[in-house]
């Protein structure tokens, strides 16, 4: 591994671990760390220990997932290929079913006009907004649409499956949220239009000068639009204007991936997510 491509993985890493460490205490577990979430909102991974001297065992992963399921989490975990290659034939021997995503970082030098990508008008969110709850509301309706409905055909889910997706939001999770925004630690975006109202989103979160992309989604009625990529474009550049020099992303498939091609992103790596087989009755 070459000298540049080194520093980009470690930045990376001490990025994973700092995330969670915001609203989760770590518990470790031998090689690995349980980052368990305080109060309410989505639950956190576990990965490998930034300081560990040897790769995570199988009896580290029965470990951490018997706590998992001690606490009720899921039964997750997170980790970088190239920098934990031994992981992944733990974690299969364990019985996990591990997604490798292409990991992606971005080339600012290609990174385009979100305009030139699509005519749907980009908005970032501001926490000073009377409309924020329901901003926050509609992205996340957005995101259970496009994720519940995954790939990138298109298909019937639109505008009526959103609403009725729309949940109402935790006081606290509303305020951490915004407090989030305003600070500069995460961005949410919205692509909408007057008519069809909320058509995609996506948020990113960031530590310092290193931010991932995450949860950009589109309704399956309104894909094939370049909505996906303008997302993605805005969002990056957005954090850019911020002071972000390393921007990453993990794509769910080849094929997603494809669309953040368009927006500049490379592959650099293999982001492994580890979850229990799926039991078919």
């Amino acid at each position: 591994m070459d000298v540049l491509r080194a520093e980009v993985f470690d930045r990376l890493e001490h990025f994973y671990d700092a995330v969670p460490r915001d609203g989760a205490r770590p518990e470790e577990y031998g090689a690995l760390v349980l980052f368990v979430r305080e109060g309410l909102g989505w639950p956190f991974y576990a990965r490998p220990r930034l300081d560990a001297s040897e790769p995570p065992s199988l009896a580290d992963v029965t470990a951490v997932r018997a706590r998992q399921r001690e606490l009720g989490l899921p039964e997750a975990f997170e980790w970088v290929h190239e920098v934990t290659p031994d992981l992944l034939a733990v974690a299969r021997s364990a019985g996990l079913t591990v997604l490798e995503a292409p990991l992606m970082v971005l080339d600012p030098a290609e990174l385009p006009d979100p305009a030139t990508l699509s005519d749907v008008p980009m908005r970032v969110l501001d926490p000073a907004s009377p409309g924020f709850a329901g901003d926050v509301a509609i992205r996340r309706a957005v995101a259970a649409v496009g994720f519940s409905n995954g790939g990138t055909a298109r298909g019937e889910a639109g505008p009526a499956e959103r609403d009725a997706a729309v949940a109402r939001l935790d006081v606290a999770a509303l305020q951490e949220e915004g407090v989030r925004i305003a600070d500069g630690r995460r961005i949410s975006v919205l692509a909408e239009t007057p008519e069809e109202g909320a058509l995609a989103s996506g948020m990113a979160m960031r530590v310092g000068d290193v931010a991932e992309i995450a949860g950009v989604a589109t309704l399956p009625v309104a894909r094939r639009r370049g909505l996906g990529a303008a997302i993605t474009a805005a969002i990056a550049r957005e954090l850019r204007a911020a002071g972000t020099d390393l921007i990453f992303l993990s794509a769910g498939s080849e094929e997603i991936a494809r669309v953040y091609l368009r927006v500049g992103f490379r592959r650099i790596g293999t982001a492994c997510i580890a979850e229990p087989m799926a039991i078919i009755a």
